[in-house]
């Protein structure tokens, strides 16, 4: 039986832009890292950007400025990746391989600004990892860091050609690790995820917007950073919540209202809001599963009361089971699947819920 060709043999990676006249640096190639189940939403933030997507990330040439892609927010990480024609990691110890190896990562270390580096790859503990983690030390005048390092430089077997290939981190930290978040909370929602939400609910900048049970802030600092809207608002019943999300605002330059009230008892008049957005408990690190079978029937009810006539409500919740029969035994609302996505051994999903 012939075997069916790899999603990422040569025919299905991303050309090579051709000469353009305007561009003002020449294209190098990238793999772009997005969580399970949000690979659309991190190839949608790149545009016009030709994609091809393979059993290992996103592949696409770029030759625009290369810091804009250091400023993504849909994705985990982004690469900058190259091969080299050595049939093991010990061709490049060779000293042209190691001299264009050297050049590649210094490319990589000038625009993040990396202070040490780290090496991943099997076998990493073997001599010949060791000894090209000294001749890197030297080269790149970086300490070499094996837990910790920021530039984290990834090697491994070319998929469609017979060599290795160097993937080079651009960022000291993955892209969803904020540089807003001065303050976290356990059971914390991961930025990446809360920037696919407020993407996929519809960014408008007409929106009065309510963030119940808010935590420490990411989705509202996540819309914030997105653009104008009428009114945001966040509520949430802890007053060490309230404050750390306050601070993560104030990290992030927005302006946003976080008051410690309680979203079912907010007193606030019907059809308060066009949007409300949600990562409700998943009866874990926040939360029982008792608890949320009670409290996820109330929420349905009052932030059906909150939402305008036209208005959206998008939930985030791992309590799958309760959500979904909570749907069917009801009529008040029509609902649709936004994503499911791996993240932190969780399998959360979104819902973008409508009146009826």
């Amino acid at each position: 039986m012939p075997r069916p060709a790899r999603p990422n043999s040569p025919s299905h990676r991303p050309r090579r832009p051709q000469g353009d006249h305007r561009a003002r640096q020449p294209a190098h190639e990238y793999v772009l890292e997005a969580l399970p189940g949000l690979e659309e939403v991190a190839a949608a933030e790149l545009g016009t950007v030709p994609l091809a997507r393979d059993l290992r990330g996103l592949r696409f040439w770029y030759p625009g400025d290369t810091e804009r892609l250091t400023r993504l927010r849909g994705a985990v990480a982004v690469y900058r990746v190259r091969a080299w024609d050595v049939p093991r990691p010990r061709g490049l110890l060779g000293h042209q391989q190691l001299g264009e190896l050297a050049a590649f990562l210094g490319e990589v270390v000038r625009v993040g600004g990396h202070r040490s580096f780290r090496l991943s790859a099997a076998g990493r503990e073997s001599s010949v990892m060791e000894r090209l983690a000294g001749e890197l030390e030297r080269a790149l005048d970086l300490p070499f860091s094996r837990e910790e390092g920021e530039l984290l430089i990834r090697l491994r077997p070319q998929e469609d050609g017979p060599g290795w290939e160097v993937l080079a981190r651009m960022t000291p930290r993955p892209l969803s690790a904020r540089a807003w978040r001065v303050c976290n909370l356990g059971g914390g929602l991961n930025a990446t995820i809360a920037y696919a939400l407020h993407k996929l609910a519809g960014q408008r900048d007409e929106d009065r917007i309510f963030n119940p049970m808010s935590g420490s802030g990411t989705l509202l600092v996540e819309r914030a950073l997105l653009g104008p809207s009428t009114a945001m608002v966040g509520v949430d019943t802890d007053p060490r919540a309230v404050e750390c999300a306050r601070s993560n605002l104030a990290a992030a330059g927005r302006q946003v209202e976080v008051a410690q009230v309680d979203a079912l008892q907010t007193g606030l008049p019907a059809r308060s809001f066009d949007l409300i957005v949600s990562d409700l408990p998943w009866g874990d690190a926040i939360g029982t599963h008792g608890g949320n079978a009670d409290l996820y029937p109330a929420f349905l009810s009052e932030m059906h009361r909150l939402c305008s006539r036209q208005g959206r409500l998008v939930v985030l919740t791992h309590e799958l089971r309760l959500f979904e029969r909570l749907l069917r035994e009801q009529n008040r609302w029509h609902a649709r699947e936004l994503f499911q996505v791996y993240s932190g051994g969780h399998h959360p999903k979104a819902y973008l819920l409508g009146k009826t």
